[in-house]
């Protein structure tokens, strides 16, 4: 049992950690009606805010719902502005702190300096590292069936009790993992729901390393792969890890985990990985023809919002240029008339 630490929650009740929460949360958003208004009476917003912390009052406002249908179909739940400062302030002071130093190396999603295209090149190179030792080398990828919503609340907040026994952070917690009743797992659109995921899984991720003993395995949020020698560990491996997430945490794995030829490559974060290169996943390619050809015929008829294009443009070539893809970036920029006219 780790030592539990506490005395953490009312010192960083300070108006300054507000602020900068505060400039956090408003980052790129200054148009916004919601922050505007906020920003109107400002200070006198924040000390309301510290006082309801400090006298135990605060209370979570009501959750908006709205779908988003990219990169898949998903119903998001999002707090006011108010809350989203309050929990930028939480996981700056208290979170990070705490839990990003007990993560596995291997842990790729919301921890600094780590993202998915860092994810991606770390199982390129043990991609790279397993087929100088093994040509007949296999993938397991997992898949978590929804993730968020199957998170189990009771689970998470034991998790989080193992560190922390400050009974102020505690009930602050308690309030922010319950404050959507009636609804299973933790709101996809919460701030601090990616981290929570985050430790929910990292008891997962010290079983595979600390007792599985697998070293080629690599996670972002609820995808994960490992790179193992043949096809047998890959069925003990999974058998093992489907019993572990079934009765530790109560997650299913989903229809597309799966064991495979490390020859074949892997799809993973939106690149399919090999030993030797990357590449963009066929859906992505697909995807972006599609994009040209609207493009184009939006240019012909003199519809086409010039700089909202180029963003977007810019944006896909970021992606783009983590995967071996020059002559599919050159290719692309050639198809766009709209660059050379």
């Amino acid at each position: 049992m780790p030592k539990r630490i506490d005395n953490i929650f009312r010192p960083k009740l300070k108006f300054k950690n507000m602020l900068e929460a505060y400039k956090r949360a408003s980052d790129k958003k200054h148009y916004n009606k919601e922050v505007i208004i906020y920003e109107m009476d400002l200070a006198s917003n924040l000390v309301k805010v510290l006082k309801e912390l400090y006298s135990r009052t605060y209370k979570t406002s009501e959750y908006r719902s709205f779908t988003v249908y990219e990169p898949k179909e998903r119903i998001i739940r999002a707090l006011p502005f108010k809350d989203r400062i309050v929990q930028q302030w939480y996981v700056e002071e208290f979170i990070k702190p705490i839990f990003l130093p007990k993560f596995i190396s291997d842990s790729y999603a919301c921890i600094p300096s780590r993202g998915v295209h860092q994810a991606v090149h770390k199982l390129r190179q043990y991609t790279y590292n397993m087929s100088k030792k093994n040509k007949d080398f296999y993938f397991l990828k997992c898949d978590i069936a929804k993730f968020f919503n199957s998170i189990d609340k009771d689970i998470l907040y034991t998790i989080i009790k193992r560190y922390v026994k400050d009974k102020y952070f505690l009930e602050y917690t308690r309030l922010l993992i319950y404050s959507d009743e009636g609804l299973a797992g933790i709101p996809i659109g919460n701030y601090t729901s990616q981290y929570f995921a985050n430790i929910y899984l990292n008891t997962f991720d010290h079983y595979v390393k600390e007792v599985l003993k697998v070293k080629y395995y690599v996670r972002y949020m609820d995808d994960f792969a490992f790179i193992l020698n043949s096809k047998e560990e890959c069925k003990e491996v999974l058998e093992k890890v489907r019993i572990f997430l079934e009765e530790k945490l109560k997650l299913k794995l989903n229809k597309k985990t799966n064991y495979f030829k490390g020859k074949q490559g892997i799809n993973f974060c939106g690149y399919r990985i090999f030993a030797t290169h990357i590449l963009l996943k066929q859906s992505n390619k697909k995807k972006m023809y599609k994009k040209l050809k609207n493009w184009n015929k939006a240019y012909d008829k003199k519809q086409l919002e010039l700089k909202e294009t180029f963003t977007k443009l810019a944006s896909w070539e970021g992606h783009a240029k983590n995967a071996d893809t020059f002559y599919l970036r050159k290719k692309v920029r050639k198809m766009c008339n709209w660059l050379y006219e």
